[in-house]
């Protein structure tokens, strides 16, 4: 049995690139990574026996937009709670640091299948009346 232990801090740049390729989200520029990560609001990671097997991490204005991003469990540490404990203390950081006078809009983009489990947090899809829509410059 796996003994699992979340850490507020940010992952390191392997750690990060690390979850992020074994989860299938290709490959991932180390310097990217690195200025990614250093513009980040908060961030989480799991560790098992030592080793980092999840992440997760806002970025945002810090005061009225938060996004989660990165949530990635290791695929062999998966289906044991482990991101429904990242999400959590993620929002618990974004109600706790929210600007005390207004809303704080959350969003995020779920890999393909994870809407359900996005649900249970409160985040739904707002189409047709709002869709998310994003552009990628390579």
């Amino acid at each position: 049995m796996n003994k699992y232990e979340i850490i507020e801090r940010f992952p390191t740049v392997l750690e990060h690139k690390t979850l992020w390729e074994a989860v299938g989200w290709g490959n991932i520029h180390i310097e990217m990574s690195e200025q990614s990560l250093a513009g980040s609001l908060h961030g989480v990671v799991v560790k098992s026996n030592g080793e980092v097997v999840g992440m997760g991490r806002i970025v945002g204005d810090g005061a009225m937009y938060f996004y989660i991003q990165d949530v990635a469990i290791a695929p062999e540490h998966q289906k044991h709670g482990l991101g429904k404990l990242i999400v959590e203390c993620l929002l618990d950081y974004i109600k706790e640091r929210r600007h005390e006078n207004g809303l704080a809009f959350v969003g995020l983009f779920a890999s393909r299948g994870n809407d359900k489990f996005y649900e249970q947090f409160g985040f739904k899809d707002h189409s047709p009346g709002m869709t998310g829509m994003f552009t990628v410059f390579e």
